[in-house]
């Protein structure tokens, strides 16, 4: 009987079940933290965050391999989508692999920081690092599902186990109050889009996206205007699943939760929703456009432009009201969805591209901003304030040196990255072509550096004569974080400064 069950093991692995093997390598590694952090000292526990690292680093060679395979399949058959299987709900493709790879590097970079934080908070850390692997498992089936089921198993994944991950504070009524906010905002959500699954299936008598793709394609080819999804059940069912969407990307005005959740939550936290939960939200709305929304792109186009606009406007008039850093990183994240929702607007090669381009450094310049709050938390009191960057460079000129660059790059000044990414994205709408909506565009960018450049002006200001003194005349800042934050200028400042490598994986996530 052992042997069948090994034999049977060994079938799948090398079948179907290679195609979900990262995020079973994943899930072995959480579960593998759970059992070993009960018999490590508190002196010790340091080994839970290398596991965790060991897990990215096993499930990031995983997608290498299947990119391997993939290659092969499409030299072989260049028509083929990917790696599809389980019954065709599951499919491996460049979208798949490079929305997964970012997961992987978003959670690596919480990881890291995440040591000395949580022995500050003196937290149980083989949980934290255990629902952070986890949580990227949720975030890698949302994306590599192509069936409904998949999606929103995927979704209340991902969901459940960040808001499990708000609750690791020391402080019981912000944790409780963060929970509270993630709940409310992952239960709407969740609502929105399982009742867009349920229309859907109604009217198409299948969960499949390809199948439902396939028979949307025939009713073009008969005739059928944008597929048959003008009607109102239709309209109604893709109403809902934008709306599911948007709450995860934080679109104004969907985006009542994020500041708050942002402010409450645990700072690492807070960048890992900002990062790879946010990413997760962007890869399910593409997705769905890919399947569904595209047969009626010329109808929807005023909504993503409409979405794109009040985002915007919203983020950046909100942005610059702001005292605490945490809640303009919040509000600075809606206009930045407005900025990158231009791509879907533009509709074209370049857009979409760009906004692969603007996701991918996205993460590392937002990740390097919070790396920055958690090392400043390092001294007790929470830097949370503008005021309390004051004198950051006395303390700590790598520090101020760090922030600014991360400041700039959000900020979209040359030769950052984020130059390149708001560029990119405004040279596709102007091609599409949509002038008033670029010129809107860099006029709010404008308006995004002057809040961005707050920021970092306030590290480089002297403190006030009649401030407190600090707790320590220097910050230290420990290995991990110093290999987080040098991944995130690296990525920060080479993505600008020499963008072609990095275009080409953008490319790349979409078959181009």
């Amino acid at each position: 009987m052992i042997h069948s069950l090994i034999d049977g093991a060994r079938g799948f692995l090398s079948g179907d079940g290679a195609l979900i093997l990262p995020e079973m390598e994943l899930v072995l590694f959480a579960c593998g933290i759970l059992v070993v952090d009960r018999w490590l000292s508190s002196n010790e526990k340091h080994w839970s965050a290398l596991l965790a690292l060991g897990g990215t680093a096993f499930s990031s060679f995983t997608l290498y391999v299947q990119h391997g395979k993939m290659q092969a399949l499409r030299e072989a058959n260049p028509a083929s989508p990917g790696l599809l299987g389980l019954h065709q709900s599951v499919l491996v493709d460049p979208f798949f692999l490079f929305f997964a790879a970012l997961f992987l590097a978003a959670t690596a970079l919480i990881v890291l920081p995440s040591v000395r934080y949580l022995e500050l908070e003196e937290e149980g850390r083989g949980a934290y690092y255990a629902l952070l692997l986890f949580a990227c498992v949720g975030m890698m089936l949302m994306v590599t599902g192509v069936d409904l089921i998949v999606v929103l198993l995927g979704l209340v994944v991902m969901g459940l186990s960040c808001y499990l991950l708000t609750q690791f504070s020391s402080d019981e009524q912000q944790a409780a109050a963060a929970g509270r906010k993630y709940a409310l905002f992952w239960a709407c959500s969740a609502v929105a889009l399982g009742a867009g699954f349920l229309l859907l299936y109604g009217l198409f008598q299948t969960t499949n996206l390809g199948r439902i793709g396939a028979i949307l394609e025939v009713r073009l080819d008969n005739g059928v205007p944008f597929g048959g999804l003008t009607n109102w059940h239709a309209a109604l069912a893709l109403g809902l699943l934008a709306v599911g969407a948007f709450l995860l990307i934080d679109v104004a005005p969907l985006h009542w939760f994020a500041p708050g959740i942002c402010e409450s939550a645990p700072t690492p936290i807070a960048a890992f929703i900002s990062t790879a939960a946010k990413m997760a939200g962007f890869a399910l709305l593409l997705r769905f456009f890919s399947f569904l929304f595209v047969f009626a792109h010329e109808k929807w186009i005023h909504v993503w432009g409409g979405a794109a606009i009040v985002s915007l406007l919203w983020g950046n008039i909100a942005a610059l009201r702001q005292t605490k850093v945490k809640r303009l990183l919040a509000y600075g994240a809606v206009a930045h969805t407005g900025f990158i929702l231009l791509g879907l607007v533009a509709g074209n090669e370049a857009g979409f591209s760009g906004m692969m381009y603007y996701l991918g450094v996205y993460v590392f310049m937002t990740a390097g901003a919070f790396g920055i709050l958690i090392f400043l938390e390092q001294r007790g009191g929470g830097s949370t304030k503008l005021g309390d960057l004051d004198g950051l460079y006395q303390r700590s000129p790598a520090a101020a040196l760090l922030l600014l660059v991360f400041m700039m790059s959000l900020a979209g000044i040359p030769p950052t990255a984020g130059f390149a990414a708001k560029y990119y994205i405004v040279k596709a709408v102007f091609a599409a072509p949509h002038p008033e909506l670029a010129v809107f565009a860099i006029i709010n960018a404008l308006a995004g550096a002057f809040y961005y450049g707050r920021v970092a002006a306030h590290a480089w200001k002297k403190p006030a004569a009649d401030a407190p003194p600090f707790e320590a005349p220097t910050l230290a800042i420990t290995s991990g974080q110093t290999v987080a934050l040098t991944a995130a200028v690296f990525v920060s400042l080479a993505a600008g400064l020499y963008p072609e490598p990095f275009l080409r994986m953008a490319r790349y996530a979409f078959g181009q």
